[in-house]
C-alpha cells in the first residue's frame, strides 16, 4: 500500500492552534485541549492512507480544485485537503458547525 505525505499548512496549523488555545485558556480545560490536538494528529495520520478514499466538498467550486474533507476521529473538526501526487496537504481546519466551506472559500 502506498502512503500518502501529509503536509499541514501554516494556516491549518494557526487555526487548530486557536481552537485548542480556546479550549485551554478560555474553557479552561488543559486535558480537553490536549485531547483535540491529539485527536489532530491521529486524523492526519490516518490521511497517510486514506485521503484518496475521503469524499470531496460538496461545494462545486471546491470539489472542482479537488478539495475534501475528514473528519476529525474523536471531536467535531475537519481538516480540509486536496492531494497531489502522493502529498496531502491541509489546507484549514475548521469545527463542524462552521460553514467551513463557504468560509474557506470566500477566504482563498
Amino acid at each position: 500500500m502506498d502512503l500518502f505525505e501529509v503536509i499541514i499548512s501554516p494556516k491549518a496549523l494557526s487555526q487548530l492552534n486557536e481552537y485548542v488555545d480556546y479550549i485551554q485558556f478560555t474553557l479552561l480545560n488543559e486535558q480537553a485541549a490536549r485531547n483535540v490536538w491529539q485527536d489532530a494528529i491521529d486524523t492526519a495520520d490516518k490521511l497517510e492512507t486514506t485521503a484518496g478514499a475521503l469524499s470531496f466538498c460538496r461545494k462545486t467550486s471546491l470539489k472542482k480544485q479537488g478539495y475534501r474533507i475528514i473528519n476529525f476521529l474523536h471531536h467535531r473538526y475537519v481538516m480540509l485537503y486536496r492531494i497531489e501526487d502522493k502529498t496531502v496537504y491541509v489546507e484549514a481546519v475548521y469545527h463542524q458547525l462552521q460553514d467551513y466551506e463557504n468560509i474557506f472559500s470566500n477566504e482563498q
